[in-house]
Order: structure tokens, then sequence, then C-alpha cells
């Protein structure tokens, strides 16, 4: 398999969400947990529809998996276990769910999203529908305080843990 994979299109600065979360001081100051040369750990930024609901970014700008180099492929497998148990050590979670579709911002962010049995919110695709219900206004978002309290206890556990991928804050 060759190392190169096809490359995304340049993007104008601006153009990507997620690569201007990067960039931004006070993004990363509020929500971003952990990061390494290929990763990027974050909470989803408000209007958080659940506290603990994190996002993994690849930090180069790249579509998906399919765009991978090798060393981002080797890696990708550990960094997600990592970030789900961090998920699950945070919220109390039975399970955590993994979704990635691309469509909002064209740069790989998994949604990792703590799904707690008994609460039908975090039920199967019920989710999308807290999102959705979120982003509208008319369900409340995850209590700002709440978040950057879990924000501040992911960076230590983050940094205290000494398996798998760096991503050390």
């Amino acid at each position: 398999m060759p190392e190169a994979s096809p490359q995304p299109s340049a993007i104008p600065p601006g153009a990507c969400g997620v690569c201007g979360l990067h960039a931004d001081p006070e993004a990363r100051d509020r929500w971003q947990i952990g990061a390494d040369g290929l990763w990027l750990l974050r909470h989803h930024p408000d209007p958080a529809p659940v506290a603990g609901w994190l996002i993994l970014d690849a930090v180069r700008h790249l579509g998906g998996p399919i765009d991978f180099r090798l060393q981002e492929a080797a890696a990708w497998g550990g960094a997600v276990q990592r970030a789900s148990r961090l998920v699950q050590a945070l919220t109390g979670c039975e399970r955590v769910y993994a979704i990635a579709f691309g469509e909002g911002a064209r740069h790989l962010h998994l949604h990792l999203i703590p799904r707690r049995e008994g609460d039908s919110g975090t039920e199967a695709w019920a989710v999308a529908d807290v999102y959705r219900a979120v982003a509208s206004g008319s369900r409340p978002a995850a209590d700002p305080a709440a978040v950057a309290e879990l924000v501040a206890r992911a960076r230590t556990l983050w940094g205290a843990a000494g398996d798998g991928p760096t991503l050390a804050p």
C-alpha cells in the first residue's frame, strides 16, 4: 500500500469550521482536551447537546479514513479507543457511540457520544433528534458550567493516562 494518499484540495483560510476551531485560541481554551501531531480531542462546542459529547478530530485537514496516511491509519484505532474510554470514565455511561458523517464539516471529526441506559435521549438515532432539538433551541443545551468542569476533569485524566496515543494536553 503506498504511503501517499490522495490529498484533499487546498482549503482557503476560514473555509473549514473544524480547522477554524483548531486555530481559535478561545475554542482551544474552552473545549480542547488534548492534541498531538495527528489527533485533537475536544468537547462538543456550545451549544453542546450532552455533557461528555467529545469529538476526535484529525489535526490535518482530511475528509475521512480514505485520506489517511499510513501513520494516521496505524494510530486511529488506539486514539478512538482511548478517547472512548475517557468518555466512559467522565460520564459513567455504559456505551460510547462513535459517529462520523463529514457533511457539516468535511474534515474528519468523530463524535463520541455517551449512551446511558434508561436515557431515551441517548438511545440509538435519538441522539440525532437531541442534537437537532438543541440546535433549533427547542431543547436546552448541556449546562456550560457542567461542560467546563467536565473538560477540566478530562484534561487531568487525559494527561495522567500513560497508555495509548499521546494526545497530552
